[in-house]
């Protein structure tokens, strides 16, 4: 049965499409979703308009996703996590905690654009994969550091300060 899609439906076609599917498909679910109506030369023509706007706004996404995608390949998202003294997490560092790295770098990456087949769950570095569309990817290195070690690094930062005293090293270049 040939149908009009009323709406982008996933992994059949774009508003404005006439698609084929089966009978049952149309009947039971399409058309009762609003989701197509019947092929017709009249509901075609009142669609077209809406196709036009729909296509143009399809390709700024894609060029918004194209721009991202660009800017983050090769990016480095470096997280800390809890780690035993072997470097297993306690936890697991996933596709949110390595979305949030990013957005915090200023990267434009939603949370279900990072693929991996399981979580990080040993201290490391990572290749990850970023798909913002089907035939859009791209790699980032993921970086995994042991949280003790990041706060040791900042207690011997701080104690370094301490012996030498803020403003010493200014006073002896006066002098």
């Amino acid at each position: 049965m040939k149908v009009l899609l009323c709406e982008d439906v996933k992994k059949l076609g774009w508003l404005g499409d006439v698609v084929e599917v089966s009978s049952g498909y149309a009947r039971n679910y399409l058309i009762p979703q609003g989701l197509a109506t019947v092929a017709t030369e009249a509901n075609i023509k009142a669609l077209a308009k809406e196709k036009a706007k729909r296509a143009a706004e399809r390709m700024q996404e894609r060029e918004r996703l194209e721009a991202a995608a660009k800017a983050v390949d090769g990016a480095e998202a470096v997280i800390a996590a809890k780690a035993n003294e072997q470097g297993h997490l306690f936890g697991s560092v996933g596709p949110a905690d390595i979305a949030a790295n990013l957005r915090e770098q200023g990267f434009e990456v939603a949370d279900d654009v990072v693929w991996m087949d399981e979580n990080i769950k040993q201290v490391g570095t990572s290749q990850v994969t970023l798909r913002f569309a089907e035939d859009l990817t791209a790699t980032v290195n993921v970086v995994v550091v042991s949280a003790d070690a990041v706060d040791a690094g900042a207690d011997v930062e701080a104690e370094q300060q301490q012996q030498t005293g803020p403003g010493e090293g200014e006073q002896a270049g006066q002098a």
